[in-house]
């Protein structure tokens, strides 16, 4: 930004930069070519070939521009002439006054030559003596840099190429990139974007090395861990040695308890043997009493057991005979009470065999005459009902059938009306579509030839730009219009329709990158025709033309571009295709004139005819050919299309009340098939139902004619087992009377027993009571005496086992203590003196026991401790302070990158700040100076910029009405929106006024313009160069214009210099 200064036009010409002389060898076209500069302005003209824009193309290659950078070359060496082995550049740079350049150095003129080979290159600055002083890139940069010379930015050097393209395109984004290049802000804001993007890579790597602290961290906060682990393994161990003393004391303070406990134990067995010895002494008495009076019970029981032996005797044998006879009498009374159940069951088996032979005879009586007249007559109605039946069901069948074949025939009219109705939805959709490519095609004639697809290439190809040799044309139908009106575009769209999508590149690597770029927008199949563009328009003679009145396809397209021409030519045969107005008119030309030189006939509608030999062939329109893409105005088609779209619209509606109509219909056909259907199958249902019936009722008769057979035997075999049931009862009444016999002689016997039985016990009664009182007596004396006998032989045992015993292990127990507890004393001392014990608060009532788990459980977790830490806390401690150290440097060193970057980022906002407002600023002067030119002339201009969109449309205004540009020879006074409007000349007047505009922004030694009056007639000619010769003399820099054209109109000036080329030769 800093070198874009506005300059208001100094009164004197330079003195320092500006070129005085250029020399050429070998380069391009010239052999040997030397001009001198003049230090204002400078016209240089000739024919065209005759090395006027190599001037050009050395000044920008002398001062370090690349070969693609001068759209003239790819490679350096390309530049040699033919048949030379180097090519030289040289220039004479004027170094004079407070500008000059290290004028100590070089003096009052600066030699920059560069020397091109076919494998190197070289630049030298020379002094004016022309000794050599410096060789190196950095100090040509500093030479250009001090003077400011940028041979790329276009407000400097404008190539032909670059002065063709900025005069005549129309595009607001060119303008604006122009704009933005020629004011440098390009480059301040590819530097700032460039700041940015270093900035965001420092800041991701500032990141990158906060996060690269975190592992480092993670081991410091491991160490601090480890250090507390290890502090807590010393609490351990301080544990544990103090529990080490507890537990030796804490043994013998249990033994000492221990020892109280049996001495107080023996104390106590001593205290239980008088009362155990009177225990003893006591039962001794009590055994010797009862056994003298067991003695005496025993002598007195034996005379009383003699007296009662016989009568206990006779007793145990009257029962014995009781019980016998009363288990015979108990088994008489079950068998008699068995058989009379069995004779009773008998009985009533013979009554019910009896009234069943009675029911037998009865039925048979009945059933034999009434029921075969009834059964027959039953059989005569169920087959007449079948035959009624049978004949409706057959008259349900063909009412079903007829409906069903009214009800397909329905169906398919049906099924006609929705094809057809599909078929006009199909159509308007059609249309509509029709209409909206239209409408796209009216906003963007491009989008015609390729839709969407061909304006994602366009924008891929404009990206890649700078990568083609030749730029892209296409697609062919934007190129090309047609003459005399819209009549023959169906005609040339089927003639020349495959052709008007297609792009145009001059040789196969532009062809690559074309097809690189239609992946890129995604624009498969597209169609690449490689045409040399340098190749003129071609002159086809008469006698290779069609020998016909009627046109061809050529003649009625128009296309500023030769090279579209040429494809339409050479690819398409467009010159050997004729149209014609009708079928008749083309089938005589086709087929009966024999016309040489024809490709093919097109009729207005698109029919096509062509012969090959004997074969004539006739083809119909092409179906898929979207007409129309070439005519002038689409409001036409749009309106044909619209009411082709309304008719068929009501068209359809027609056929969908016609398709309601006829849904009823079969609505009504189904419900009356289904309706028959139903009746039918019931009809058949109620046949068969009937047909069962019948079959059921046949099966009845025969099983009851079976059964009647059957039921006289039946009668037979029951008499039979009424007979065999009568004997088998008599025979058990006669067994029971034996059985009652029987059973009264036992209970007789019986009572015979028991009555002697109660006489002899009633007569040893006495004798026994006495007996068994004597005896029980006895008994109950040798219990207690086997009781005494057991409790004095409990005391003598508990005497011994216990009390003795128990002194004597107590006596024992007691010894070992003592000898225990003087060697746990011992060990104990050793450890520790007991006063240590003491003045910790003892063992706290805990046992030794107690005392030793805990102490395992802490000497277990010591050692699984310790295995884990090998470094002592020391070594830990040691190694934390000193990462710690080093995370707080690194972390401070982080910030102090932090703190960088953010200061950084503010100045890079600060500047973004300035840059925008230097734009806007700029944006204002450019306006205000391209109005300026512009009223010199009487012509109001204005120009919009918009950074956001990256356009800049040319616009004036004049008065209230609008937005317009008007030149001064105009004779109208129709007002035109922007540039594009505009005839060659005034474009090429506006732009060159726009272009001024732009110089007076930049700040240079000299400016280069070539070819900047093209597309200029003559009246815009003699205003631009009276415009530009003007600004050129107020402007104060050096000027060098290039142009073809006649200068002579050119006012004569001593600041001006005016050279011409010498022709080329032939």
């Amino acid at each position: 930004m800093a070198d874009a200064r506005v300059i208001n036009g100094p009164a004197g010409a330079l003195q320092a930069g500006i070129i005085t002389k250029i020399r050429l060898e070998n380069f391009m076209c010239h052999t040997h070519m030397e001009i001198d500069i003049g230090d204002r302005v400078n016209f240089i003209t000739g024919q065209n070939g005759s090395g006027k824009s190599a001037i050009l193309t050395a000044l920008c290659i002398a001062f370090g521009c690349r070969a693609k950078s001068t759209d003239r070359a790819t490679t350096l060496k390309e530049f040699i002439k033919t048949g030379c082995s180097y090519a030289l550049v040289h220039l004479e740079i004027k170094n004079q006054g407070e500008d000059a350049f290290k004028h100590g150095i070089f003096g009052d003129v600066i030699i920059l030559e560069r020397r091109i080979t076919e494998s190197t290159s070289t630049s030298v600055l020379k002094d004016q003596q022309g000794k050599k002083v410096a060789t190196r890139k950095e100090d040509i940069r500093e030479l250009v840099e001090h003077f400011n010379i940028d041979v790329e930015n276009p407000c400097v050097v404008m190539s032909q190429d670059k002065s063709r393209e900025f005069l005549h395109s129309g595009n607001d984004k060119d303008k604006f990139k122009f704009f933005f290049k020629a004011t440098l802000l390009s480059q301040v804001d590819d530097l700032l974007k460039s700041v940015k993007d270093n900035l965001d890579k420092a800041n991701s790597e500032v990141v990158e090395l906060e996060r690269s602290i975190a592992p480092i961290e993670k081991e410091l906060n491991e160490l601090q861990g480890k250090i507390k682990s290890m502090e807590h393994i010393e609490e351990i161990s301080q544990k544990v040695q103090l529990l080490t003393k507890k537990c030796a004391w804490s043994l013998v303070y249990d033994i000492d308890k221990q020892i109280q406990e049996e001495t107080a134990r023996i104390k106590k067995f001593e205290e239980r043997i008088p009362q155990c010895q009177a225990r003893i002494d006591q039962q001794i008495a009590k055994v010797a009493d009862l056994q003298d009076c067991l003695d005496k019970k025993k002598a007195q029981s034996a005379v009383m057991m003699e007296s009662t032996s016989k009568a206990r005797k006779r007793k145990s044998e009257l029962e014995q005979k009781l019980s016998l006879a009363t288990k015979e009498r108990i088994e008489l009374e079950q068998e008699y009470g068995r058989r009379r159940n069995n004779v009773a069951k008998m009985a009533k088996r013979i009554k019910l065999l009896e009234q069943q032979i009675n029911d037998v005879s009865e039925q048979h009586m009945k059933d034999t005459q009434a029921e075969e007249h009834e059964m027959e007559n039953k059989l005569k109605e169920l087959q007449e009902e079948i035959n009624v039946a049978e004949s409706d069901c057959l008259r349900l069948k063909n009412i079903e059938d007829d409906l069903s074949e009214r009800l397909a025939i329905a169906r398919d009219e049906l099924k006609e009306i929705t094809s057809e109705i599909d078929e006009y939805e199909k159509k308007i959709s059609d249309s509509q579509r029709r209409i909206r490519d239209l409408r796209l095609n009216q906003t963007n004639k491009v989008t015609a030839f390729g839709g969407y697809k061909v304006t994602s290439l366009l924008k891929a190809i404009e990206r890649n730009h700078h990568k083609f040799k030749k730029p892209p044309i296409g697609p062919l139908g934007a190129h090309v219009a047609l003459l005399h009106g819209d009549k023959w575009a169906v005609a040339v769209e089927n003639a020349v329709g495959k052709l008007l999508n297609a792009f145009i590149v001059t040789d196969h690597k532009d062809s690559l990158l074309l097809r690189s770029c239609a992946r890129e927008a995604n624009y498969h199949h597209l169609q690449i025709i490689i045409y040399d563009f340098s190749i003129p328009r071609l002159q086809i003679p008469n006698h290779m033309l069609p020998q016909t009145n009627h046109p061809t396809a050529i003649s009625v397209m128009q296309s500023d571009s030769p090279t579209v021409v040429n494809v339409l030519v050479d690819v398409g045969g467009a010159e050997r295709q004729v149209l014609v107005r009708d079928y008749d008119m083309g089938k005589t030309i086709a087929f009966d004139q024999r016309i040489p030189n024809l490709k093919e006939v097109y009729t207005l509608e698109g029919q096509r005819m062509f012969s090959r030999g004997s074969a004539q062939t006739t083809l119909p329109p092409n179906k898929n050919a979207r007409s129309g893409r070439l005519c002038s105005s689409y409001d036409d088609q749009i309106k044909i299309y619209e009411r082709e779209a309304i008719h068929m619209q009501e068209e359809a509606k027609q056929i969908r009340g016609k398709k309601r109509t006829f849904e009823e219909r079969v609505k009504n056909l189904q419900d009356e098939f289904q309706n028959a259907k139903r009746q039918r199958m019931n009809s058949e249902k109620c046949v068969m139902s009937k047909n069962l019936g019948l079959k059921d009722l046949k099966n009845s008769l025969a099983a009851e004619a079976e059964a009647a057979a059957s039921s006289v035997s039946n009668v037979d075999e029951l008499h039979q087992e009424v007979s065999k049931l009568q004997n088998d009862k008599n025979q058990f009444e006669m067994s029971l009377e034996k059985i009652q016999e029987r059973l009264q002689e036992a209970e007789a016997k019986a009572n015979e027993l028991k009555v002697s039985f109660e006489e002899l016990c009633e007569s040893a009664k006495a004798d026994i009571s006495a007996l068994d009182k004597a005896t029980g007596e006895l008994t109950q004396i040798e219990e207690d005496l086997r009781a005494a006998e057991a409790e004095k032989r409990h005391y003598e045992g508990l005497m011994q086992q216990k009390v003795h015993k128990g002194i004597e292990t107590a006596k024992q127990n007691y010894k070992a203590l003592e000898s225990e507890r003087k060697a746990s004393y011992e060990k104990a001392s050793i450890i520790c003196p007991e006063s240590e014990i003491e003045s910790l608060g003892g063992c706290d009532d805990t046992s030794s026991d107690q005392l030793q788990a805990h102490l395992t459980r802490l000497k277990q977790r010591l050692q699984q401790e310790s295995q884990r830490h090998q470094e002592s806390i020391d070594e830990l401690r040691m190694m934390h302070d000193k990462k710690q150290r080093k995370i707080i440097k690194q972390q401070k060193t982080y910030k102090a990158f932090r703190d960088k970057l953010s200061a950084i980022h503010t100045a890079l906002d600060k500047r973004w700040s300035k840059f925008q407002r230097n734009a806007t600023l700029l944006k204002r002067q450019l306006t205000w100076q391209f109005n300026g030119h512009l009223r010199k002339k009487g012509i109001s201009g204005l120009i919009k910029v918009s950074y956001e969109e990256q356009k800049l449309s040319i616009e004036a205004k004049e008065g209230g009405s609008g937005p317009k540009v008007k030149m001064p020879q105009d004779a109208t006074s129709s007002n035109v929106r922007d540039t594009r409007g505009l005839s060659g000349g005034e474009r090429s007047f506006s732009t060159l006024c726009f272009a001024l505009a732009l110089h007076e922004m930049t700040e240079a030694p000299f400016r280069a313009m070539d070819e900047f009056d093209v597309f200029m007639d003559a009246v815009s000619r003699k205003i631009s160069l009276d415009t530009i010769v003007d600004f050129a003399l107020a402007q104060g820099s050096q000027w060098i214009f290039i142009t073809p054209h006649d200068i002579s109109m050119v006012k004569h000036d001593e600041r001006i210099k005016k050279q011409q080329m010498a022709a080329p030769r032939s």
